[in-house]
């Protein structure tokens, strides 16, 4: 978004678009996050009272870098044509497909928010709000279902079904991390492994794909 000039001496008009934007090129910039919302502000010339008007906290910004990253998935996702008429399986290849492709176009950011906590990986603090972003889409796909069984154990099915789907989501992001093929084709294989290993689970037919998943996981541990 474009920003309104006032004065010489006065700050910037902001929206939560633009203090994002301002912070995503701050931190890649600088190589580190800013201390506090004040020092934020002072340096990108903008009044507390504006960043307050849209965040808490610089930490606030960050969870909700990573919401609109899935937003912007979804959003692709919605306007794909025949989505809702995908299988469960083509629905997760779609959903883990578009959000690798919306975090490969800010790469960049991505590493640089999950190097911050790289020795906390799975309790990422820049994910909290993301995470049950993802959770409750994932639980649609099964919200959409009329399969009786489904239905039957569906107290059971839907928390397992969607923590499977991030626990998934964790493993292919910090493969992607370190992926250094062309156009991060071994991601791409990766996902659709695990998906498949993943819909197959919950078709009880797993053995096949599980030991597919794991050598193509075994090869890549040796080659990294």
């Amino acid at each position: 978004m474009a920003t309104t000039k006032k004065t010489a001496t006065k700050s910037k008009q902001v929206d939560d678009s633009k203090i994002i934007e301002l912070y995503m090129n701050s931190v890649l910039t600088e190589n580190a996050s800013p201390k506090n919302a004040y020092l934020f502000c002072k340096e990108n010339a903008i009044e507390e009272s504006d960043f307050y008007s849209f965040f808490g906290s610089i930490d606030n910004v960050k969870q909700v870098i990573w919401v609109k990253f899935f937003e912007n998935a979804i959003t692709a996702i919605n306007n794909e044509e025949g989505y809702a008429t995908y299988t469960d399986k083509n629905k997760l290849l779609t959903l883990f497909y578009t959000l690798f492709e919306i975090l490969t176009l800010n790469r960049s950011y991505v590493l640089f928010s999950l190097e911050e906590n790289k020795n906390n990986f799975k309790n990422l603090k820049d994910l909290v709000l993301f995470r049950k972003e993802f959770k409750a889409f994932v639980s649609t796909i099964i919200d959409e279902k009329e399969i009786p069984s489904i239905t039957k154990l569906d107290k059971i099915t839907k928390p397992l079904f969607s923590e499977g789907a991030w626990v998934q989501f964790l493993l292919i992001l910090k493969f992607w991390m370190g992926d250094s093929s062309k156009g991060f084709e071994k991601t791409d294989i990766l996902i659709e492994k695990s998906v498949n290993t993943a819909v197959d689970i919950f078709n009880t037919k797993p053995l096949e794909s599980l030991i597919d998943l794991g050598k193509f996981l075994w090869k890549e541990n040796k080659m990294s």
